[in-house]
């Protein structure tokens, strides 16, 4: 629906900004507009705004923790949304402490919104050719950022392969594909593939894709992370 503005916020400031934005648009400024924002029931430390990221919470995503260890040479980006946020921090400390891989963490409120604003970016540039051409906020935000790229979700897997035109390189995409069936949110997310082990395992498989890892390194991650795999695909099973 062209009118809806569709978040999955994980912290708290993230809500505000997006709570905020709604009651100026909608009611101060009487756009005919409405929002639909997931929050989940999981408890966990809610953080403070780390800087002025009011812009890109609004238009989908902006890096929420960048890597330590910048001269590292095998570099990642990873996508988080909702609570699954938090496993994406999880990955990131994993890649870094026992892969050497140097990750930044980026928190996606809205794919619809990244999105969106692809398809109308790519629509004024192909109506206005003589003009300079627009770039994606997406584009703009992943232009300075190496390393392969890994999205979790706790969406179906195609909800990052949305913004697939306007990023650098191709996505590794973790989601919810399939009918879940689990006693607590741990097993859940193991059953669907999306905890922080598969996402350090989606990340580390990308780098030896490119040639960055050996297979080895691959492999021992599987046994180090505890990972059986042959477990059925949550899809069919």
């Amino acid at each position: 629906m062209p009118n809806l503005r569709a978040y999955d916020p994980a912290y708290a400031y993230e809500l505000a900004v997006i709570i905020q934005d709604g009651i100026r648009r909608m009611y101060k400024d009487g756009e005919s507009i409405f929002y639909y924002i997931t929050v989940m029931n999981e408890p966990y430390a809610m953080p403070e705004m780390p800087g002025d990221v009011t812009e890109g919470i609004l238009k989908g995503m902006y890096k929420c923790r960048a890597s330590t260890h910048k001269k590292s040479k095998l570099r990642a980006q990873l996508f988080g949304s909702g609570a699954i946020l938090n496993e994406a921090l999880r990955a990131q400390e994993i890649l870094e402490q026992k892969y050497g891989v140097a990750a930044d963490v980026w928190s996606v409120t809205s794919y619809k919104a990244l999105y969106t604003d692809g398809i109308e970016t790519d629509r004024w540039n192909r109506l206005h050719p003589a003009e300079k051409p627009r770039v994606p906020y997406v584009t703009e935000m992943l232009k300075d950022s190496p390393g392969v790229l890994v999205a979790a979700t706790d969406y179906l897997k195609t909800l990052p392969h949305m913004i697939s035109s306007w990023i650098p390189r191709r996505i590794a995409s973790l989601g919810t594909d399939g009918f879940g069936r689990s006693d607590h949110r741990e097993s859940l997310r193991d059953f669907f593939e999306v905890d922080a082990r598969f996402i350090t395992l989606a990340t580390l498989n990308e780098l030896f894709l490119d040639g960055k890892i050996e297979e080895k390194v691959v492999k021992k991650a599987i046994v180090d992370l505890r990972i059986n795999s042959e477990k059925p695909n949550p899809v069919t099973s």
